[in-house]
């Protein structure tokens, strides 16, 4: 039952009715039940390692709890030298937890999701070495949003060891943080500290809530009927036909291909967070109107916002403060203490966020060049950054002039587009194929002979899909200027209000994408 179907409307119709009806004391375990009918019929079976995953965090987390009891307790009766001891120990207990539940459920994930390309991987190793050895293939059927409900999972319980909170004693609780079913599809990656108590607390019907969720929800399928899918057609219609497409064909396919994953995800987002809203309960922010960035770190810090804050807090930091990397830092400080013994420490931290981001995307080495395409983007920024101040100062160019922070968007547009295309290829070899393709213009006329805009949608799809743009953004600038247009909407007067929700309605009505083949276009991101 993807988000996209009339299915998902009513399934979230009946659950709202239902959580507000029911006694305060009963409406947490609305949602759990919700919750887990609608991955069941996601996913039947493999429901399993959603039940598994939420197991393992539960029962570490009160392991972890048991430790910090124990050793608290016992420290009373220690000498001080004896105290240090103990929490040694204690700590090591509680590394061997925590590398338990990272184990079991990064282990269901390798498997379920990366055992054939690593299969594959060392099989061809194994061949050119010349051993007669082959590691068979499965097909294994991924579960709705493994790789979200599993980074939130293990976000708790190494939350729980570093002390953050303590572990949440209600199973419920947990478990309604893991499967929450507005977010299995594409995130956003919730906190515990943040999400769970929302989830449990009783929340009561709300006009402004419902109302404001709603308009949400609106605008997300706005972007996923009226922009995303039109564009999508357009899109696999070239893509899926490469080795004979080029030039300006290509061009504008990878355009569009940048427009269609940005509306489609961050329209996910929108109907996700709508939903939650219309239950009172706030998710995170995913998208902050990421290509207004001025620079590649500032797009990734506005694109799949949650995704980055947990590479940052659970594998950049670590890394940062091993003792692999205070030896290198150390290393680094005697072999040169200029501005490239800085340098090195962040490299070799955000080479593992970046590897990660891009294996965590699908398996498949080019999601790996994907991840590493912007690691030496962003490393190369920081490596030239005096050079650029000091060319700047001769040239005596304002950093804050117009004209210069949209050069600086519209290079940062370029670099997104690079790694679009590879994100979008089926492969490396293609991706570098079509990258080639594009330099051989040679069929610029098809822009005014109206070849172009017959390739699998028509001149007026086109058309329809430039107006969504214009008014996409439009409304991130006026978002770039802090306005929240929901709170200045339900401030209009009631005729205006509704003549705007019947419009939009009638456009997604009208305009958008749906009916016979529609399953065609499934969620991008689902699949990750």
């Amino acid at each position: 039952m993807a988000i996209n179907t009339l299915g998902f409307l009513i399934f979230v119709a009946l659950a709202c009715v239902i959580y507000f009806i029911v006694p305060k004391k009963i409406k947490w375990l609305v949602l759990l039940i919700a919750s887990y009918v609608y991955y069941f019929l996601a996913s039947g079976k493999l429901t399993v390692f959603l039940i598994i995953t939420t197991l393992s965090v539960y029962l570490v987390g009160l392991g972890l709890n048991k430790i910090d009891e124990n050793i608290a307790e016992k420290c009373k009766q220690l000498e001080k030298e004896k105290k240090k001891e103990a929490k040694n120990k204690a700590k090591s207990k509680k590394k061997l937890l925590i590398l338990f539940a990272v184990i079991i459920n990064f282990g269901i994930l390798l498997i379920l999701k990366y055992s054939n390309f690593l299969g594959g991987n060392i099989n061809s190793l194994l061949s050119k070495l010349n051993v007669n050895f082959t590691i068979p293939k499965f097909d294994f059927i991924l579960p709705l949003g493994i790789s979200y409900y599993t980074l939130q999972a293990i976000s708790y319980v190494i939350d729980v060891y570093r002390g953050k909170y303590k572990a949440d004693k209600n199973l419920g609780r947990v478990a309604l943080f893991t499967s929450f079913f507005p977010q299995m599809t594409e995130g956003p990656i919730g906190r515990y500290d943040d999400l769970a108590m929302q989830l449990y607390e009783p929340h009561k019907f709300n006009h402004l809530n419902v109302k404001n969720g709603m308009l949400l929800m609106l605008w997300g399928y706005f972007k996923k009927m009226v922009i995303a899918d039109r564009a999508g057609i357009f899109v696999n219609t070239v893509f899926a036909d490469y080795a004979n497409n080029h030039g300006i064909v290509m061009l504008v396919a990878v355009i569009l291909y940048t427009i269609q994953i940005y509306a489609e995800f961050s329209g996910c987002i929108d109907i996700v967070r709508g939903t939650a809203q219309i239950l009172g309960i706030n998710m995170a922010e995913n998208f902050k109107r990421p290509f207004f960035s001025k620079s590649v770190q500032e797009f990734w810090r506005r694109w799949h916002i949650t995704l980055g804050t947990w590479l940052k807090d659970y594998v950049f930091y670590p890394v940062s403060f091993s003792s692999a990397c205070v030896e290198l830092t150390k290393l680094s400080k005697k072999i040169s203490k200029n501005y490239l013994s800085k340098i090195v420490p962040a490299a070799f931290a955000m080479f593992f966020v970046w590897f990660g981001n891009g294996i965590w995307h699908g398996a498949s080495w080019k999601y790996v060049f994907y991840g590493l395409y912007y690691y030496v983007i962003m490393m190369l920024g920081i490596l030239f950054e005096p050079v650029f101040k000091k060319i700047i100062g001769k040239l005596k160019i304002n950093v804050e002039a117009k004209w210069y922070k949209f050069m600086q968007m519209i290079r940062t547009t370029i670099f997104v587009l690079i790694g679009m295309l590879i994100f979008r290829s089926k492969s490396l070899t293609s991706a570098f194929r079509i990258f080639k393709s594009i330099f051989n213009m040679d069929n610029i006329s098809m822009l005014f002979n109206n070849k172009l805009f017959n390739i699998g949608i028509t001149t007026e799809d086109f058309i329809i899909i430039g107006i969504g743009v214009i008014i996409l953004f439009v409304v991130g600038i006026i978002q770039e200027k802090g306005i929240i247009i929901r709170e200045k909407i339900s401030k209009r007067n009631i005729v205006i209000r509704w003549i705007l929700y019947y419009t939009i309605l009638l456009v997604i009505a009208i305009f958008g994408i749906y009916g016979p083949g529609y399953a065609a276009t499934d969620f991008i991101y689902g699949q990750f």
